[in-house]
């Protein structure tokens, strides 16, 4: 059994500073580094304290082909490759559901990323931050059905732009010129998420740039400047 929080009625950033301090109190708050693997189970709710997650999935799909009447092969279809599922930011929650032959996993996108881990059962003292962890769970939801709206785009070059604008349109930070990305994010990324190459992303990427939709800014961050929905409508 999990150790209870101590409830509060206080703001919800009250609330929240309350959490991280039982969460230290209790070591259920883990540093990592970049790249890190981050170790999870279900029936646990993790939350982003700082830094970013990402989240990886791979599935080992095989088939049963018949070789002659009395005998039978079981044969590999989909090789079990890593592909990219998104990110979780900081101040916002994940949960890993998955089961077989899928599997997913969540890694430390940069470095010193913090992370609280708490059962469900924990928050029932915490009638309001459960609404916020809640409602933030169904913002995640309309945001993979929007994903999923751009991964349905025939072209290659069409998913990567909505791609792109999904993820800086959620994450995003504001500078002269437009909003950019705050993660790295590499070509082998991007590709896995939207079903292409990394020699096609490269490629395409760099038309998305002659065109002006997508722009490189500080060390090698994806930024969308203003009007570029426009001139992609032009």
């Amino acid at each position: 059994m999990s150790s209870s929080i101590p409830a509060d009625d206080a703001r919800p950033f009250h609330v929240w500073q309350r959490i991280l301090d039982w969460a230290q109190e209790h070591y259920r708050c883990r540093t990592f580094s970049k790249d890190e693997r981050i170790p999870t189970r279900p029936g646990l709710l993790y939350l982003v304290q700082q830094g970013a997650v990402r989240l990886v999935g791979s599935a080992q799909v095989s088939a049963t082909l018949k070789q002659q009447k009395s005998s039978s092969a079981r044969v590999p279809l989909v090789a079990a490759e890593e592909a990219f599922l998104g990110f979780v930011g900081a101040g916002q929650p994940f949960e890993i559901v998955a089961q077989p032959p899928f599997t997913l996993q969540s890694f430390s996108h940069v470095d010193q990323t913090t992370i609280v881990w708490l059962y469900w059962n924990d928050l029932d003292t915490w009638p309001h931050f459960r609404r916020e962890v809640l409602d933030a769970f169904r913002r995640q939801h309309q945001r993979k059905l929007l994903w999923l709206s751009t991964l349905g785009q025939r072209r290659t070059i069409d998913r990567l732009l909505g791609f792109l604008t999904l993820l800086v349109d959620e994450y995003g930070e504001p500078y002269d010129h437009g909003y950019y990305l705050p993660f790295p994010l590499t070509h082998a990324q991007i590709g896995s998420a939207i079903g292409s190459t990394r020699v096609t992303v490269t490629r395409l990427m760099g038309k998305l740039r002659q065109r002006g939709l997508i722009q490189s800014h500080g060390e090698n961050l994806i930024s969308i400047p203003f009007g570029s929905s426009l001139k992609q409508q032009g």
